[in-house]
C-alpha cells in the first residue's frame, strides 16, 4: 500500500505531506526529469535571449508593437524557463522539503505568471496580426507603441495578480478545503479557475488566428489576382502574409505541448489520480519548456527581419574570430622580422 495515498479530505498542509507529491522514485527518472529539464531550460533561455537581443539592436524592430508583444513573449519564457527548472528540478530530482506553505506558492505564482503570459503574449500577437491584416490602411492609428506598452503593462499586472491568488489566500490551507492532487497547498477550486483562465486564453487565441487565416487567404487570393495592380503594397501583404503563417505554426506547437498538462489537471480535478498517471504529469510538465524552446528557432526561420538580423550577427562573430586567429600569427611575423633586422 502506498505511503502517500491521498485522503479522501485532502487538506494535509503540513511539511510531511509534501513528500506525497513527489512521485518520481527511482533514480532513472530523476535523471531523465533532469536531463530534460537542463536541456530545454538552457536552450529556452539561450534562444529567447537571442530574440531579444535581436530585437531591442535593430531601430526597425524594436519600434515596431508586433516585435514588442514577441519580446513580451520571449521575457516569459525566459522567466518560466529559470522559475520552472529550479523549483521543479529541487523538488522532484533533490526531493527538498526545507521550505515553508508561502515559498512554494510564490515560486508556483512566478511559473503561473510567467506561462499565463506567454499565452496572454500570444493573445496580443494574434490581434496585432488580425488588425494588421485586416485593416492595414488604419494600422499604424490603431496600434501604436504607446498603445502597445500599455496592453502589455495590462497584461503582466492581470497575469500576475491572478497567480497571486493562492499566496495572498486562496489555498487549501487557509480555507480548510480540498487539496489538488497534482500541486500541494492548491485548492481545487482555483485550479479549475486557473484551467478556465488559460482555456479561456487558448480558445481566444485560435479564435483570433482562425479569423486571421482567413484574412491571410483572402490576401492571397486577392495578390494572385490582381499582381499587376498592387504594386508595391505586395510586399506588406506577403511579409504580413508570412508572419501569419509563423504565428499559427507557434499556436500549434502551444496546443502539441500543453494539451497532455491540461487534459490531467481536468482529470485530476473530476477523479483520483494514480502515481502512473502523476508521474506522468511530472514528465508532460517538461512539454511546456519544449514549446517554449521551439518558439524563437520558429521566429529565426519565419521572421525575415529577425533571420537578417541573425545573419548579420554571425557574420560579425565570424569576422572577429578570423581577426582574433590571425592577429597572433601577424604579431608574432612582425616580431621576427624585427629580429632578423
Amino acid at each position: 500500500m502506498d505511503i502517500c495515498k491521498i485522503h479522501e479530505n485532502a487538506s494535509k498542509c503540513s511539511v510531511n505531506s509534501i513528500e506525497c507529491f513527489m512521485v518520481l522514485r527511482t533514480q532513472a527518472q530523476k535523471i531523465s526529469i533532469a536531463t530534460l529539464c537542463g536541456l530545454f531550460g538552457t536552450l529556452c533561455i539561450f534562444e529567447n535571449s537571442l530574440v531579444l537581443y535581436l530585437i531591442f539592436s535593430s531601430p526597425g524592430t524594436r519600434r515596431k508593437p508586433s516585435y514588442l508583444f514577441i519580446s513580451s513573449l520571449a521575457l516569459a519564457d525566459i522567466l518560466a524557463s529559470i522559475i520552472f527548472v529550479c523549483s521543479f528540478v529541487n523538488f522532484h530530482v533533490f526531493n527538498q522539503t526545507d521550505f515553508s506553505k508561502e515559498t512554494y506558492l510564490l515560486q508556483l505564482g512566478g511559473v503561473n505568471t510567467s506561462f499565463s503570459a506567454s499565452l496572454s503574449s500570444l493573445l496580443l500577437t494574434a490581434l496585432d496580426r488580425y488588425i494588421s491584416i485586416s485593416r492595414p490602411s488604419e494600422y499604424k492609428l490603431l496600434m501604436t507603441r504607446k498603445r502597445a506598452w500599455v496592453a502589455l503593462g495590462l497584461l503582466w499586472v492581470t497575469c500576475a495578480t491572478i497567480a497571486s491568488l493562492p499566496l495572498l489566500g486562496w489555498n487549501c490551507c487557509t480555507l480548510d478545503s480540498t487539496c489538488s492532487e497534482l500541486f500541494p497547498f492548491v485548492d481545487d477550486n482555483y485550479l479549475s479557475s486557473w484551467i478556465c483562465f488559460v482555456v479561456v486564453l487558448l480558445g481566444c487565441i485560435i479564435y483570433a488566428y482562425a479569423h486571421v487565416l482567413w484574412r491571410a487567404h483572402q490576401h492571397v487570393a486577392y495578390m494572385e489576382k490582381h499582381q499587376a495592380q498592387v504594386g508595391k503594397q505586395n510586399a506588406r501583404m506577403r511579409m504580413d502574409v508570412m508572419l501569419a503563417k509563423t504565428l499559427v505554426m507557434v499556436l500549434t506547437v502551444l496546443v502539441l505541448c500543453w494539451s497532455p498538462v491540461l487534459v490531467l489537471m481536468i482529470y485530476s480535478i473530476f477523479a483520483r489520480l494514480s502515481n502512473h498517471l502523476r508521474k506522468v504529469f511530472a514528465f508532460c510538465s517538461t512539454l511546456c519548456l519544449l514549446n517554449s524552446m521551439v518558439n524563437p528557432i520558429i521566429y529565426a526561420l519565419r521572421s525575415k527581419e529577425l533571420y537578417s538580423s541573425l545573419r548579420t550577427l554571425f557574420s560579425r562573430f565570424r569576422r572577429q574570430v578570423r581577426a582574433s586567429e590571425e592577429s597572433p600569427e601577424a604579431e608574432s611575423t612582425h616580431k621576427s622580422s624585427m629580429i632578423e633586422t
